[in-house]
């Protein structure tokens, strides 16, 4: 029996490699990736040491060149894009000018033009296709009509807006897939053939309902140091504590009990610009979208729908779909769960 062929991928925009850790066990292999961080990077080599990894600012002449001729010497057949979405993200309150990290996406279709893989995936939120870019011949264009103006005379290009949750995933991720097949290969696939099929979508309580209740200030559990407490200004609590599912802590009657600082002796209340901070989460509901700071009761949606706390590392992987086999570092989890309190909260402090 002849051995099926795997298709080569170029990752870029990588991150610690948790995207490509889901290509295992297909016939995709991830054989060169590319990130700017030098941190996110040693975790993807970790996970990954076969990949021929690029560390650095894709924007850089010889870093994209070097990228494109590795994987021109790799044959390279698929390449999977997640370019930064802060600028694109409804989620940024902070924005600022952000259309030159939202250009990022252009040196995608740079590479892919100079490679011209089989297949190309891009995903980003929902809002991506919209959002404004400098394309190639520096004109401001919507990210949409950059890859239709540079690809669609090689590529055929579908892409929908999809929530994750619909498929597989374990939290409620809205996202957009672009999917762009090269025109000599679109005889043996099509682009809607490589969407998703839909699942039964899973509850906060089924994902994250067996692990152990975490009820004291820094608290972590004898035998999962990636489930734990994570600590906060304990006055911070009465805000929290009375609060049922679906409950934010703006909702309080009393002024004392709702988020606050103290000025001249005076509350004053801090402001609640989205309406999903200081909010206990449904058990009956699916998961939410994690945000980057996610450690914080004052970011969108990261307080536990019982406990007085934000979501433990171990509930954060659970609801973004990350088995519990990924290591973060290169320690043995084992050996981890045999330190003492103190030498786990110093391990907590480094690498959290």
């Amino acid at each position: 029996m002849n051995k099926v062929k795997k298709m080569k991928a170029l990752s870029l925009f990588a991150s610690a490699g948790i995207a490509e850790f889901g290509f295992n066990n297909t016939m995709i292999d991830i054989v060169i990736a590319n990130e700017l961080l030098p941190v996110r990077m040693n975790v993807h080599r970790f996970w990954h040491p076969e990949t021929k990894t690029i560390c650095g600012d894709i924007t850089d002449k010889k870093i994209k060149q070097e990228i494109i001729n590795k994987s021109k010497r790799e044959k390279v057949d698929f390449v999977f894009a997640t370019p930064p979405c802060q600028g694109m993200s409804v989620a940024n309150l902070k924005k600022n000018n952000e259309i030159n990290r939202n250009s990022l996406v252009i040196e995608s279709i740079k590479i892919i033009k100079e490679i011209k893989p089989k297949i190309f995936v891009f995903e980003n939120v929902s809002a991506f296709l919209k959002t404004a870019c400098i394309d190639i011949d520096n004109k401001i264009k919507s990210i949409e009509e950059a890859i239709n103006n540079n690809l669609d005379n090689q590529y055929v290009i579908m892409s929908r807006v999809i929530n994750f949750k619909d498929y597989g995933s374990n939290s409620s991720r809205t996202r957009t897939l672009v999917i762009g097949v090269r025109i000599d290969f679109e005889d043996y696939i099509s682009p809607i053939d490589l969407f998703p099929k839909r699942r039964k979508e899973k509850t906060l309580k089924q994902v994250i309902g067996k692990l152990k209740p975490l009820t004291e200030f820094g608290e972590i559990s004898n035998d999962d140091i990636y489930h734990f407490f994570r600590v906060y200004p304990e006055h911070m609590r009465s805000w929290i504590h009375d609060l049922k599912e679906g409950e934010s802590a703006f909702d309080q009657e009393d002024d004392n009990k709702k988020p606050h600082t103290i000025v001249n002796g005076k509350i004053k209340l801090n402001a609640n610009k989205t309406g999903d901070k200081y909010k206990r989460q449904f058990w009956n509901k699916v998961a939410p979208c994690i945000h980057t700071r996610n450690d914080l009761l004052a970011s969108q949606n990261t307080i536990h729908p019982s406990d007085d706390r934000v979501f433990s590392i171990r509930e954060l992987m659970n609801i973004m779909t990350i088995p519990k086999s990924f290591k973060w570092v290169g320690l043995d989890e084992k050996e981890l769960n045999k330190l003492s309190i103190d030498e786990k909260r110093k391990f907590l402090k480094k690498e959290e």
